[in-house]
């Protein structure tokens, strides 16, 4: 499972490159033409796609910033997001126990300790590399949490 995930991280990273147009050398790595994103759900903002719900390059699907915009806790908030987030995946061919990299952010920092007790065994038995942050402004929306991730199918 680790050589899955590092040569996943490589792909990654040489697909990025790719994409921005940098040359990349990558050991192991065979240099191809950047693929095309694929099957993005487009969220729509006056008939006009204003940002994909998710989306897939290669192997990896790229989940969007999943909020709840609900009145409740920093829990029912986290839980809320964690399933909406299973779902997306679902839809894209992958699950929870394939999600790499998970991205939160929280509207108050003193909410970590309650969002990560939500949050633990959420991902199976290897959990992914998280980042954690409280953006200074908030998260949009009025949603006490918002998580976007990255994943594999």
């Amino acid at each position: 499972m680790r050589l899955q995930r590092h040569s996943l991280f490589n792909t990654l990273f040489a697909s990025a490159a790719s994409l921005a147009g940098l040359a990349v050398s990558t050991p192991g790595l065979a240099s191809a033409e950047p693929a095309e994103p694929r099957e993005a759900d487009e969220a729509t903002h006056q008939d006009v796609p204003l940002y994909s719900s998710r989306t897939k390059l290669d192997n990896l699907v790229f989940i969007f910033g999943i909020g709840a915009h609900f009145e409740g806790d920093i829990k029912a908030h986290t839980d809320h997001v964690l399933r909406e987030m299973a779902t997306e995946l679902a839809k894209a061919g992958s699950s929870m126990e394939k999600v790499l990299k998970v991205n939160v952010y929280l509207h108050d920092l003193t909410d970590y300790k309650s969002m990560n007790e939500v949050f633990k065994g959420r991902f199976g038995a290897k959990p992914p590399v998280r980042t954690t942050v409280a953006p200074r402004a908030g998260v949009p929306g009025n949603s006490l949490i918002e998580m976007d991730c990255i994943a594999y199918v």
